[in-house]
C-alpha cells in the first residue's frame, strides 16, 4: 500500500465487527506511530490500551455526545491518546519557544494520532478519533497522572462497515500561492 492509497483510503469507523485486536499487533501499530514528527523530537504522545471493564466505564464518559459512548462500547478496544505535559513548544526553562504556547501539544497530539490511524488502517483495522467526551471523568477512570493531559480517544477494530468517502473541497479552494 502507498502513501496515498492508505491516506486516500482510510475513513473513520464507527462499526467493529467482534474479533479483538491483538495486543502484538497494537505494539506494532504504536511502534510504526513512533515515526510521526514531534517538536524538538520531545515525543510527548503516550497510549493507553483500553479493554474490558474500563472500556465499559469509560463508554459512560460520553454524555455529551450519546453516540460517542457506543461507539467505545461495542469497539472491541480504546486506545486513549495523551500527551506528557510542558514538553512541546517549550524551552528546557519553562518558557515558550513560539508565540502559540503550550498549544503546540496539540499539534504533537494531532500527528501523532493520525500516524496512530494510518498504521492501523495498513494493518486491517479501523479507528475513529474522539475529541467530544468528559475529559476530567475519563481522566479519573483511566487514572491521567497529574502530569499528563488525555487528548483523544480511539476506539480500534476491525471494520464491520465500509463508508463512502466524504465530498472533498476543491484543490483550488484549499490552496493558495503568493
Amino acid at each position: 500500500m502507498t502513501a496515498k492509497e492508505c491516506i486516500v483510503g482510510r475513513r473513520s469507523i464507527r462499526q467493529f465487527t467482534n474479533q479483538p485486536v491483538s495486543h502484538e499487533v497494537l505494539a506494532e501499530i504504536v511502534r510504526t506511530a513512533s515515526y510521526a514528527p514531534s517538536w524538538k523530537h520531545t515525543q510527548i504522545t503516550r497510549y493507553i490500551a483500553v479493554e474490558g471493564e474500563t472500556k465499559e466505564k469509560l463508554s459512560h464518559c460520553t454524555s455529551a455526545y450519546a453516540r460517542n459512548g457506543e461507539i467505545i462500547a461495542n469497539a472491541p478496544m480504546v486506545v486513549a491518546v495523551t500527551i506528557i505535559k510542558g514538553c512541546s513548544g517549550f524551552e528546557r526553562d519553562g518558557s515558550f519557544s513560539t508565540g502559540r504556547g503550550g498549544s503546540w501539544q496539540m499539534f504533537d497530539a494531532g500527528v501523532a494520532s493520525e500516524a496512530f490511524c494510518l498504521a492501523a488502517y495498513e494493518q486491517g483495522l479501523g479507528t475513529v478519533i474522539m475529541g467530544i467526551f468528559d475529559q476530567e471523568e475519563a481522566s479519573s477512570v483511566l487514572g491521567i497522572p497529574d502530569d499528563r493531559d488525555l487528548i483523544a480517544l480511539i476506539p480500534i477494530g476491525y471494520p464491520a462497515e465500509s463508508p463512502e468517502a466524504p465530498r472533498r473541497k476543491a484543490v483550488e479552494e484549499l490552496l493558495s500561492f503568493q
